[in-house]
């Protein structure tokens, strides 16, 4: 008897480091310096052996495809390069040939498996393996799923997987909210995944919205209100859809900002130098937290709230600064250049992004407060400007020229081929939420 449990002592321990290695090698590190990539196939949905779903089945293996070719670290198998084709026996093991996959050069396959059919409200099963062993490192169920809800549902397993893979799925439960001219003096507030599914305008206002800013909670958006008359503080709820515009008379408002607790931060300026204001729940003015015979715009803060990065003109022309809203102390971050403007520090407190203008046109460059180090992300053409991390601290959007008009685009940390977000002419400002999303 002892000499059993001994032994299955032994095979629950080698399994679990067997487990752990698997895991181990595939994860993906999208933060470290020398970021990997893997390679992942798409086997043909199915709704029986050797049966392909070609109903909400085609839908959702095309939005899946569309939504991974978003990560730069990820490579998608040609389906022509499987030898013996993607429809299987089954879509799970040892229904599934990994081999033919495994020659076609791939990581990771996903299948999926439409077990009472592929039209009407039915449920979908999702699965992820690793291709040289035929281990499982994902699985999930979402059921109740319609046509309509592809998109979403696409969203909802792309995030799962993500997060199994790099340990954050933000990416996929994100909506980007930004604004889009449409004439002189007018431009509105528009949200968009940043895939550019669901694209909508939330505002419709005279006058010129500017600098959206989302609360914690996705509930709220603030942003910079002008109209020919005045400027105000522009307040949007999700809840009704209402917009309330609030006033500071004799004020220009300048890049609202959300704190992690719910409140807002905003340069206020009154015909002297701009200083940045914190409001309380009701925006109206409660401390001072960075002022004095200069320009102090642009606030932003990491996830903590106890750090926070700002535009100063202090030495001259405008350079980024952090402030220690603890210790009160605060330090420079740009050091090269001669006008570094509209930080965004990222959700985990070690980035800071900001755009400099260069001979070339503005560009965004990107600081490691952990390393010292300063690595350029953007390279033009145009100009690019207004950046903005997402909450997993690795995507970047920013406004660029680089196409004509203005539009919105991602690149990551690491810098690479920025990839448009298809919002239409004349966008800009992005700023990262999860406005809604499902988290499951």
């Amino acid at each position: 008897m002892k000499k059993i449990c001994l032994c299955l002592f032994f095979a629950a321990i080698w399994a679990f480091f067997s487990s752990s290695a698997v895991h181990a090698a595939l994860r993906v590190d999208i933060y470290g310096p020398g970021q990997n990539s893997v390679t992942l196939a798409l086997a043909a949905p199915l709704r029986g052996p050797n049966t392909e779903a070609t109903a909400m089945g085609h839908g959702l293996h095309t939005v899946i495809e569309q939504n991974l070719s978003f990560l730069p670290f990820m490579r998608l198998t040609d389906p022509k390069a499987v030898l013996g084709g993607t429809v299987l026996a089954g879509a799970n093991t040892p229904d599934i040939d990994f081999k033919r996959f495994l020659l076609a050069g791939a990581d990771l396959l996903v299948t999926a498996f439409w077990p009472d059919g592929d039209s009407g409200t039915k449920t979908v099963q999702m699965r992820a393996f690793e291709t040289n062993t035929g281990a499982s490192i994902f699985g999930k169920e979402y059921s109740k799923v319609t046509n309509k809800e592809l998109p979403e549902v696409a969203d909802r397993f792309c995030a799962d997987l993500l997060e199994v893979l790099t340990g954050n799925g933000a990416f996929f439960r994100s909506t980007i909210v930004f604004t889009r001219n449409s004439g002189k003096l007018s431009a509105n507030v528009w949200l968009t995944k940043p895939t550019g599914r669901n694209l909508r305008q939330i505002t419709n206002m005279k006058g010129k919205a500017m600098s959206p800013s989302w609360s914690p909670d996705g509930r709220y958006i603030v942003f910079t209100h002008l109209d020919s008359t005045s400027h105000g503080l522009g307040v949007w709820d999700s809840g009704s859809g209402r917009v309330k515009r609030i006033r500071f008379p004799g004020n220009v408002v300048i890049g609202p900002s959300f704190t992690p607790g719910n409140k807002v931060a905003v340069a206020l300026s009154n015909g002297n130098y701009p200083g940045i204001f914190l409001l309380n729940h009701a925006f109206q003015k409660e401390r001072l937290l960075e002022g004095g015979n200069c320009i102090n715009v642009s606030p932003s803060f990491d996830s903590s709230g106890s750090r926070m990065a700002f535009t100063s003109s202090r030495l001259g022309g405008p350079q980024i600064f952090m402030k220690d809203l603890g210790s009160g102390s605060v330090t420079r971050v740009s050091m090269g250049g001669g006008y570094n403007t509209e930080p965004n520090i990222s959700p985990d407190g070690t980035l800071v992004a900001y755009s400099r203008m260069t001979s070339y046109g503005n560009r965004i460059f990107v600081q490691d407060m952990v390393t010292g180090e300063e690595r350029q992300v953007t390279f033009g053409p145009g100009s690019d400007e207004q950046p903005s991390f997402c909450a997993d601290s690795y995507f970047i959007a920013f406004t660029s020229s680089r196409g004509g008009g203005r539009g919105i685009y991602l690149t990551t940390r690491h810098g690479g081929d920025a990839k448009q977000i298809p919002t239409g002419g004349g966008a800009s400002f992005p700023r990262w939420g999860e406005g809604g999303a499902k988290k499951n």
